[in-house]
């Protein structure tokens, strides 16, 4: 497949596969009508049911929160078996049948008008969205491509997102019509049939682990899903980076109304205009997702969604007016005042940021986690998440009640993670590493590439290529989706900052043997240890820069390291960089060459693989002069 797959196919493309459109419907349609029960529920007890003092109904609202929240404690790790267990699609539409009995119930208690019943419905929609949850994100690695899992994320979080703030908005609507019971139960009835139809289209998604023994015990298994997460620190710390920003995002959402009221000097339309804007910008934030990644997961997102959630977060603080008091602003009356832009923005921005913070992390667990426990660690972040939500509503209570003023909660939260994010970044440097290389290569260049699934999924690889400037190890290594292990001049390795990065991504440092023999004996250990291990191992046979923009001739090396562990090698040419300030070019004059301009194109060009055994440097100089053409 020529590589402009990786920029020309787009990732609403899968809206019109089999093999995704059915289970995005699916998914968006139950997040949808989750929001219209339970919103028009709260609404229900909060003014429709007449009979209930104000205690009985602050008491009822809060139970219908913790409710809906309680069944990702007790039955997550159920869940989580369950989606090992047993085929994804049946048991998807298994799921879409006790949705569709659960709204039949609902229709029951709207029309008694029993508190205590529908209370009991919410818990079963709890349940049913827990054993839903491990299915949703552990079915799409098996059916999407591991270029099409960022993309395939960003629609299901924008569209859940969105499925929230609509169906939360037509549950509040139709309660408050003539017979709103009445057309709150056609409604969830109706959703629920539509999304078992949907479900039938999923294609098959086989079992993991369909020899797993069930264990009924939540709390040991719970431990045991937690023990799979840690396994792999990556993952796990993936996991609480995920589970923060649910706190992070319930930290804000839950003080809406009451700022909205006490700050803002809104009105119901003002509250539903705010969530509108945050709806929207994570469902933005996420799409572009996929074009600002190349179509790989790209966890160097991660770190610049903490920084918009902090900057943002914190921008929010000083854009919030003083309290105000007087008539609720209507959402015209609000948007009017031209001081309330910022606070529009911010939360739109904030957003954005953690559409770029989320969507990667749940690619990164997808990938980075062993199909058969892959459902198991998804039911583990659910549980985390839940957690971390509790927390997050308890820590709120106690700031609120020590005094702090909601802007200020909303302060120490952004700031709160800013401190989150140092340490996991601190912790697991690749992701630091990782954004690094992104900033450098999206601020200075527009990187096109081609060619890129000429390298192997899995299984150990040389990628080879000519050496034009200092930054080549990281466009190449920026641009494939597998990590590349590049061996690289020690001098090179020890550049300042740069050699942050390439620590970071365990490049191996070499020299020649009238340098540092001992350096150059490890370095082949090392490389030959790492293909052994499966992994891909990146070199500039050259063995340094160019000086004039031609490629030098290939040296011996590769053919010794062929020699030892015979592995495909994968040839590239690298086109564009030697005007660049990082080239040799005009190095006689002891200074580097500013670009011409910022954002310049140029291009990765990948060719097929080439047979190891017995591949000579000669051979391997000409392919790649080849791929490269007259362009240095």
């Amino acid at each position: 497949m020529s590589q402009n797959s990786d920029t020309e196919h787009s990732q609403f493309g899968l809206l019109k596969a089999r093999r995704f459109a059915p289970f995005f419907w699916t998914q968006s349609l139950g997040a949808f009508n989750d929001n219209v029960f339970k919103n028009a529920l709260i609404i229900l007890v909060s003014f429709g049911i007449v009979g209930l003092s104000d205690e009985q109904r602050a008491l009822y609202v809060n139970l219908a929160a913790g409710l809906f929240i309680l069944p990702f404690f007790l039955f997550s790790a159920f869940a989580g078996q369950l989606a090992e267990k047993y085929e994804k699609s049946q048991l998807i539409r298994g799921i879409k049948l006790l949705e569709l009995g659960i709204a039949v119930l609902a229709a029951v208690g709207l029309a008694i008008q029993s508190v205590p019943f529908l209370l009991g419905v919410l818990f079963l929609l709890g349940l049913q969205a827990t054993l839903f949850g491990p299915v949703k994100y552990a079915i799409l690695p098996q059916h999407l491509q591991e270029r099409e899992l960022v993309g395939g994320n960003a629609l299901v979080e924008a569209a859940t997102f969105l499925a929230i703030l609509l169906g939360t908005m037509l549950g509040g609507w139709l309660i408050a019509r003539a017979n709103g019971p009445h057309w709150v139960s056609l409604t969830v009835i109706g959703v629920a049939v539509i999304g078992y139809l949907t479900s039938r289209a999923i294609p098959s998604a086989p079992a993991a682990a369909p020899e797993l023994q069930i264990q009924w015990n939540p709390f040991t298994e719970t431990i045991r899903n937690i023990a799979f997460m840690r396994g792999n620190r990556t993952v796990f710390l993936s996991v609480l980076g995920i589970s923060w920003f649910w706190f992070y995002g319930a930290m804000f959402l839950s003080q809406l109304p009451a700022y909205t009221k006490t700050t803002l000097g809104g009105g119901e339309e003002v509250v539903t205009l705010l969530l509108t804007v945050f709806s929207l910008g994570i469902g933005l934030g996420s799409l572009l997702c996929e074009r600002l990644s190349g179509h790989k997961v790209e966890i160097g997102l991660v770190p610049l969604g903490s920084i918009g959630l902090t900057w943002f977060g914190v921008d929010l603080y000083f854009a919030s007016p003083d309290a105000v008091s007087g008539a609720a602003l209507s959402a015209s009356q609000f948007i009017a005042q031209a001081g309330n832009h910022r606070v529009l923005w911010d939360l739109l921005l904030i957003g954005v940021f953690g559409g770029f913070y989320i969507v990667p992390l749940y690619a990164l667990i997808q990938t980075r986690s062993e199909a058969s426990h892959r459902s198991r660690i998804i039911a583990g972040n659910n549980i985390l998440n839940a957690a971390f939500m509790v927390v997050a509503a308890l820590l709120a209570i106690a700031f609120l009640k020590a005094g702090l003023s909601i802007p200020q909660l909303l302060l120490v939260t952004a700031l709160m993670n800013a401190a989150v994010a140092v340490f996991i970044y601190s912790l697991v440097p690749e992701f630091l590493m990782r954004f690094l290389v992104w900033l450098l290569i999206h601020t200075l260049y527009r990187v096109r590439s081609e060619g890129l699934d000429n390298l192997p999924d899995e299984g150990a690889a040389i990628v080879a290529g000519n050496h034009i400037s200092f930054v080549d190890a990281l466009i190449v290594g920026g641009s494939i989706r597998r990590p590349v292990r590049f061996v690289m001049y020690h001098k090179i390795f020890r550049i300042p900052v740069l050699n942050f990065i390439f620590r970071t991504a365990r490049a191996i440092p070499i020299a020649p043997a009238k340098e540092d023999e001992a350096l150059l004996k490890k370095a082949y250990e090392e490389i030959d240890a790492a293909l052994k291990n499966g992994e891909v191992i990146g070199i500039f046979p050259e063995g340094g820069l160019t000086p004039d923009g031609t490629i030098q001739e290939f040296k011996a090396g590769i053919e010794r390291i062929l020699a030892r562990t015979p592995v495909p090698v994968i040839p590239f040419a690298l086109r564009g960089l030697w005007e660049s300030m990082w080239s040799k070019r005009d190095s006689r004059l002891r200074r580097m060459r500013m670009p011409r301009r910022l954002r310049a194109r140029i291009e990765l060009l990948i060719g097929a693989p080439l047979a190891g055994e017995g591949l000579k440097a000669a051979d391997l100089q000409q392919r790649v002069g080849e791929l490269r053409g007259e362009m240095a």
